[in-house]
């Protein structure tokens, strides 16, 4: 769990119940909200409230006589962490969008009345950025785009550890989305790119809340899609004259080597029937 406090400056100094003054915690995590008497008084109950637009409403109260109380509704949502008449503290389970809101703790004290501390719950989101990276028409530029959702809006910085690159006309853009979550996208052109495979960041902030950072190589080759089928195409094409002089010369030399062939046999066709059917001529005639 992870939660940040936000305390008056005063609060340790002058405060009879000192409190956290304001609370931010992540969506669907728990949170421990705290108050603490710091003048002795006689105590007979803390209660804890919700401050709500229809009033203020009961949802624990602990006494040494009646011990730890949950009201009906909470029960599943919340639970004591340390249950004293000087010290009380509570957790909120899974805090979601319905638990945000301003939470009172009442000391009872006799014959002073009620001492009161104040915390606010805030809650936020900050998803895993985008990072995203294209092809701009120069070969020396790239397009780099970064977007990041959360609540309330996150600030989205993109950098490049390179000193030899930098950004330039950079340009944010901010969606309110339906859940009242915030999408904001950065978008830059990178110039200084040689194809170095050089790396490019993204950087994202919410508050005190840890940052958040990926990082992606641009990619060694920058070629576009129609360099890439023009490239195609020419290699098919010459491959395709190549074999078709290829399968000529081919058929070129099979047809004089078949030509001759049957010139010799011809020849000696010839040579045989002159010697089969010539006359013998005699003396006697």
């Amino acid at each position: 769990m992870y939660s940040v406090w936000f305390w008056k400056p005063s609060d340790c100094l002058t405060a009879v119940v000192q409190t956290q003054q304001t609370v931010m915690v992540k969506v669907g995590e728990d949170v421990h909200l705290s108050c603490q008497l710091m003048q002795t008084k006689d105590v007979l109950q803390v209660t804890w409230q919700k401050d709500l637009p229809e009033g203020k409403k009961n949802i624990a109260t602990y006494s040494e006589h009646f011990g730890q109380t949950v009201n009906p509704g909470f029960k599943d949502k919340l639970e004591f962490k340390d249950a004293g008449l000087k010290n009380c503290s509570i957790v909120i389970r899974k805090v979601m969008e319905q638990d945000e809101g301003c939470y009172l703790c009442l000391f009872n004290t006799f014959p002073d009345g009620s001492l009161t501390g104040r915390t606010c719950l805030q809650l936020y989101e900050l998803h895993e950025p985008i990072l995203q990276i294209r092809a701009s028409n120069s070969t020396e530029e790239t397009v780099v785009s970064c977007s990041a959702t959360g609540r309330p809006a996150p600030t989205v910085t993109l950098n490049v550890p390179q000193q030899d690159l930098y950004f330039s006309n950079s340009n944010t853009v901010s969606v309110t989305n339906t859940n009242t979550t915030v999408t904001v996208t950065t978008t830059a052109v990178l110039s200084g790119f040689h194809g170095n495979g050089a790396q490019v960041g993204c950087a994202v902030r919410l508050f005190s809340v840890p940052e958040i950072q990926v990082f992606k190589t641009i990619p060694a080759v920058k070629r576009s899609d129609d360099d890439s089928t023009l490239i195609i195409v020419v290699v098919v094409a010459v491959c395709g004259c190549v074999a078709a002089v290829v399968i000529v010369l081919l058929r070129q030399k099979y047809k004089h080597s078949w030509s001759h062939r049957d010139s010799e046999m011809h020849e000696m066709a010839q040579a045989t029937n002159k010697d089969t059917y010539e006359p013998i001529l005699t003396g006697d005639m």
